[in-house]
């Protein structure tokens, strides 16, 4: 078997421990896309303070999410990990779960889309507000923006791309690779957006939680049978492994606990806040007669 060009560093060998902080990527539409989402937010941001005050359009905690997420990519895209997930599926799970759990609900949060139309000149908003409102497109969003569409759409995307022959075409071809990363962002940006903000701020908080709740239910369940399998569902990591000090059932055992444990704290710090503000709300008064 011939290993892919994803799993080789730049000596043709794959990285290993001797060349991993070497090992940054620098693809160019990555580049392109950080560099241009973090120069249109900077310069909406400015313009809106500069036109209603600092803090006002886009709070300074808003910006600090964006911030976070924007940063959050560069370690998933850019930084020595994401050449290591052609070696270790522990690292490749790793990536996943910061596009999925860290990134797109900071950058949720951070509102991007506000700073990037303050950013276009005058006419050129105008020109994206008619398009927003055109009935296709404006349908189109309402449809996967429904709580229900973006839970299952999310839920879909992880089940399927860990499918062992979805999974391993990753490893043969940049292209299925790239699209693999863009479902993960896209359909968490989806989930996160319709339980943090949606229609009105969100969706009820009850429902927000049990959305939560059963999308840690299932992450568990497929981190628990990467951890407890007998066998190595990816076979194509196999040669790669032992430099690390790793076989490739340790090496899955271990993503698996990655998707089990840390991500899944995403989902529950993320219930419990949102559980916590429910709590607080002032309960409705009933009228007397």
């Amino acid at each position: 078997m011939t290993a892919c060009p994803v799993l080789l560093s730049h000596d043709g060998l794959p990285v290993g421990p001797h060349d991993f902080l070497r090992a940054w990527s620098f693809d160019p539409a990555v580049i392109v896309l950080l560099a241009l989402s973090a120069g249109l937010y900077l310069r909406g941001v400015l313009a809106l303070w500069e036109s209603a005050g600092p803090g006002h359009g886009i709070r300074h905690w808003e910006a600090a999410a964006f911030t976070g997420g924007w940063t959050t990519l560069l370690l998933a895209l850019v930084s020595p990990l994401h050449r290591l997930g052609g070696v270790l599926f522990s690292a490749h799970m790793a990536q996943h779960e910061l596009l999925m759990a860290a990134a797109a609900p900071l950058f949720v949060l951070g509102r991007p889309l506000v700073p990037f139309v303050w950013a276009l000149p005058i006419n050129w908003r105008r020109t994206v507000g008619d398009w927003a409102a055109v009935a296709p497109v404006r349908g189109t969003w309402e449809l996967l923006t429904l709580p229900l569409v973006a839970w299952a759409l999310h839920g879909l995307a992880i089940w399927l791309w860990h499918a062992p022959p979805l999974f391993e075409a990753t490893l043969r071809s940049d292209l299925v690779h790239t699209l693999q990363h863009m479902s993960f962002l896209g359909t968490g940006l989806l989930f996160w957006w319709t339980l943090l903000r949606g229609r009105g701020g969100g969706i009820g908080r009850p429902a927000a939680v049990l959305y939560l709740f059963t999308t840690s239910l299932h992450t568990t369940v497929l981190g628990a049978l990467l951890t407890f399998s007998s066998r190595a569902w990816y076979p194509l990591y196999a040669p790669a492994t032992a430099a690390w000090g790793l076989t490739p059932l340790e090496d899955q055992q271990l993503a698996g606990l990655v998707m089990w444990i840390p991500a899944n704290l995403s989902y529950l710090i993320a219930a419990l806040a949102i559980a916590s503000a429910w709590l607080k709300e002032p309960a409705p008064r009933v009228a007397l007669g």
